[in-house]
């Protein structure tokens, strides 16, 4: 037999019709290597860290799976995927809606069970007009945007449970944010698994008596692990070698951390809002900082709610604002 574990873990949403037409609806991504299951995993789509000639290669590989298999409708495929020799192993495929699906229908706009059951009744993918748009379902939607999944545990409430992660599943549910980059998304997102964090950084410190254990052998918190890791000077090479988690990922975790140095820097040096250069305002909120979170680097004293409300005028009066968009079937 042979391990797989440290390699990465790789999911696509395949779809097919009595016809034959065949494509992938998305790719996702595992933070996690392979080890730990991918219910407890933080999963990315569409996937970042590897090239195009290698998610290519993986496509193709799905649509020969799935006509081999000889599948009408949709399908999820895992692969675990080795991304220095390009080998892989196919871990399984789930001839059914799985929450993966549920995952990708939202993210992508694609609607995944609507299709299926459209297929299992004998209609084919090009007279499948939805929402108003005719034969959107016929193609693969495109993204110009990146989603993320956290999953949630709620381990406290039960005495004696062991805080590790691995290939059994103690997540109890999960949550998804979307964004331009994915240091916003994962800042976003670990706001909203409501353990009381204000995303990567500026939350209160984990205590932890072994750094190098608790990034070995994760745990629920092993984000907030790595977060204390760079804090404390680890580097990427550091982290990738004791997680095994992808360097473009890590490497992403360091520009928030970066950019949360210089806001303690700049706070230890001046005392007026108004002499913050913008663009370092820009690029934390560009990042996910709240409001919140640069008041607390730029070491706000005093009343935190009043400490978001006086980054929130500054930020208004620079002409920094939020903007909503609109997940679009066809990414327009």
């Amino acid at each position: 037999e042979e391990s797989l574990k440290g390699w990465k873990e790789i999911e696509f949403e395949v779809i097919r019709d009595a016809n034959d037409h065949c494509f992938t609806v998305a790719s996702m991504e595992n933070f996690d290597p392979l080890g730990i299951h991918t219910g407890e995993s933080i999963v990315v789509a569409p996937t970042c860290s590897l090239t195009e000639e290698q998610v290519t290669m993986l496509q193709e590989l799905s649509t020969k799976c799935i006509r081999h298999l000889g599948i009408v409708g949709e399908c999820n495929i895992q692969y675990a995927f080795n991304a220095d020799t390009n080998d892989y192993r196919v871990i399984e495929v789930n001839a059914r809606l799985s929450r993966s699906s549920a995952l990708a229908s939202k993210a992508t706009g694609f609607p995944l069970a609507f299709v299926a059951a459209k297929i299992a009744l004998g209609y084919t993918l090009d007279q499948i007009g939805e929402m108003g748009t005719p034969n959107s379902a016929y193609e693969a939607p495109q993204l110009d945007y990146l989603i993320c999944k956290i999953p949630r545990w709620d381990l406290t409430k039960f005495a004696g449970v062991s805080r590790q992660i691995g290939s059994s599943m103690k997540s109890v549910g999960e949550i998804m944010s979307i964004g331009r980059s994915f240091e916003e998304i994962i800042q976003k997102g670990l706001r909203m698994i409501g353990q009381g964090m204000h995303g990567f950084v500026e939350n209160k410190e984990l205590v932890i008596a072994d750094v190098d254990k608790a990034l070995r052998e994760p745990t629920d918190k092993r984000i907030f692990v790595i977060s204390k890791a760079m804090r404390a000077g680890y580097t990427v090479d550091q982290i990738h070698e004791l997680t095994k988690i992808d360097k473009w990922f890590l490497q992403k975790l360091q520009n928030i951390m970066n950019t949360s140095k210089e806001l303690h820097e700049w706070g230890n040096n001046h005392k007026q809002m108004a002499d913050m250069p913008v663009d370092l305002l820009r690029k934390a909120k560009v990042q996910g900082f709240t409001d919140f979170q640069i008041a607390r680097a730029i070491g706000f004293d005093g009343d935190m709610e009043e400490g978001s409300l006086y980054v929130r005028t500054h930020r208004k009066q620079a002409g920094i604002l939020p903007v909503v968009k609109q997940i679009d079937t066809l990414a327009a």
